[in-house]
This record gives structure tokens, C-alpha cells and sequence, in this order.
């Protein structure tokens, strides 16, 4: 895949996602809803951050099982049931994001939901990917 990251002068400087990424490739992976699920189907993580992390952890797993990389990410849009809390832990959550999918960051939208399928659940991930 090639993805080119397009961030217009005019629009505000984005930290954490682009403005809009063109991808091309022959392949596209539409990829579910991660929560903080482990292989036992249990919400695991007391926290915003711990269950970010293993959502995302799991929401590349899917990629990887797929044949994707971080890199090939088009698109994710990220629930949250307290977008306060999730602002609150941008800095720690863009660390993870880093630490776990690298710097290519996709186009990418953060919703405030009232709640998610599993109850428990504080954050969800989905997205798509163009693959080589």
C-alpha cells in the first residue's frame, strides 16, 4: 500500500491523526469493534488507558491476522463513553499509540457514545486499512 498523509496548510495542525490519507492498494480490510476484551471475552483494564490499550492491542491483531501492518491503517474512528476522560489522557494515550501502531497516523475521529456493547467497556476501535 502507499498512503499519502494530507494535512492542509489552512486546516489546524493535527497531532495524532491526519486530515485525510489517500491509499492505494489492492486489498481493503474493514476491520470491528475492538474493546478491552480478552480471549475469554472479559473487559479487562480499571482504566481509560489500560483498556485503550489492549482495544488497540487487539484492533491490530485483527490487522496482522489479516496481512496488515500499523502502517497500512486508512481510518479509525475511536467511542468513548467520557471524551472529558479521554482528553484528559491524550498525552499517555498518543504514548501508547506510538509505543504499539508507530507515528503513521490514519484519519481519525474520537465520538462520544453513551454507552458500548460490553458494558464495562470504556473505549472501542474500529477502522479500515488498505493493504499492498
Amino acid at each position: 500500500m502507499t498512503a499519502e498523509r494530507v494535512n492542509p496548510p489552512e486546516l489546524s495542525p493535527p497531532t495524532g491523526f491526519s486530515h485525510a490519507v489517500v491509499a492505494t492498494g489492492s486489498r481493503v480490510v474493514f476491520l470491528a469493534g475492538q474493546t478491552a476484551l480478552d480471549a475469554d471475552g472479559k473487559v479487562v483494564g480499571d482504566t481509560l488507558v489500560e483498556q485503550f490499550e489492549r482495544a488497540l492491542g487487539n484492533l491490530l491483531a485483527a490487522l496482522r491476522a489479516a496481512g496488515g501492518t500499523p502502517a497500512d491503517l486508512a481510518r479509525v474512528t475511536v467511542y468513548a463513553t467520557d471524551v472529558a476522560a479521554y482528553r484528559a489522557q491524550t498525552r499517555a494515550l498518543g504514548r501508547l499509540w506510538r509505543e504499539l501502531a508507530g507515528r503513521d497516523y490514519p484519519a481519525m475521529a474520537v465520538i462520544e457514545v453513551v454507552r458500548l456493547w460490553d458494558e464495562q467497556a470504556m473505549v472501542e476501535l474500529d477502522g479500515f486499512a488498505v493493504l499492498p
